[in-house]
């Protein structure tokens, strides 16, 4: 049960897959005041929110101490609520911002109530691929670089891979097995993400969303290399929720999230809902064959939902 939170679409950066990100005077830029984050937080208490995930564009104004504040203040309103904030990509920018070393800002965010990492950012890591369409932001080595510190500090992570653009397959596999190779080493990924490119509003619209024949061999593939994530994640605002479902029976086992109020892969023409509820979830989890079980971010078990006849038991 998760709540995305955006703190700004403002960003240095403006990636050329990206439809999200604004410049400060765009009319449509915004930057979320520590009430406003506040507030979009407690909107979703009642729905049993157990994870903030937080990601946002690379802002050329706001200092290192306004996200060390949005964490605390987070942490101190919902003190329950795991906080899963800021890709690789974010805390590299910070580390610039601040002057601060990479393992300083993360042992701050830390202490200020982060709790893990997001895996965006990853994109495909590779240089080629990363000087054409975003050379604005952490580079390949970077990238893995604020993963391999987090995982040493205890802070758990996941990973992504943006495909469907400029990529090659043979770059497809080779981003796969830098993120292996790196699991071999620290152990730190919970899951990995594969994410189908959206082109729409992009600076790169003459290309397709790939298909969901594409996205499953993607999905398949992935479960098969990387033997040493425990979990691959089918991010259904991407896939839309047929294929998502689908997935489960091609080596998928989690299917995010609630997410509540998704504005990135909108901006680039998702039409999926923005949300689900938990009873959606359920329904489509139950309808291939599978038990759902609700986690937290950690992967801990929450609750175990059977179903009997109409109704639906929970074991604790």
């Amino acid at each position: 049960m998760n709540r995305h939170i955006n703190l700004t679409n403002i960003c240095v950066s403006r990636c050329k897959f990206c439809a999200f990100s604004r410049d400060k005077t765009d009319p449509d830029a915004y930057t979320m005041s520590i009430e406003e984050v506040l507030g979009a937080a407690l909107s979703a208490k009642h729905l049993g929110i157990t994870e903030f995930h937080i990601v946002s564009g690379l802002h050329p104004d706001l200092p290192f101490d306004y996200y060390l504040e949005v964490i605390t203040r987070l942490r101190e309103t919902m003190p329950e609520v795991h906080i899963q904030a800021f890709t690789a990509v974010e805390i590299n920018y910070f580390s610039r911002i601040s002057q601060l070393p990479i393992q300083e800002v993360l042992i701050r965010l830390k202490e200020a109530g982060l709790g893990s990492l997001p895996g965006g950012g990853a994109e495909i890591l590779n240089h080629r691929i990363r000087e054409s369409v975003c050379p604005g932001k952490a580079n390949s080595e970077e990238w893995l670089e604020v993963m391999r510190t987090a995982h040493n500090l205890g802070l758990k992570s996941n990973a992504t891979m943006l495909y469907g653009h400029i990529e090659t397959v043979e770059e497809r596999i080779d981003h796969l097995l830098e993120l292996r190779s790196l699991q071999d080493e620290t152990g730190g990924f919970q899951s990995f993400i594969p994410l189908p490119f959206h082109p729409k509003n992009t600076q790169l619209p003459d290309f397709q969303k790939p298909t969901a024949f594409e996205n499953l061999k993607v999905l398949a593939v992935s479960r098969l290399v990387l033997d040493n994530f425990q979990h691959i994640k089918a991010f259904w605002i991407m896939l839309g929720l047929k294929v998502a479902q689908l997935s489960l029976l091609f080596g998928v086992d989690d299917l995010d999230g609630t997410v509540v109020e998704e504005k990135i892969t909108h901006a680039a023409g998702a039409d999926t809902d923005k949300s689900i509820s938990r009873e959606e979830l359920l329904d489509l989890i139950f309808a291939t064959g599978r038990i759902p079980v609700e986690r937290d971010t950690l992967y801990n078990i929450i609750k175990v939902y059977k179903s009997e006849g109409q109704g639906i038991l929970i074991e604790t």
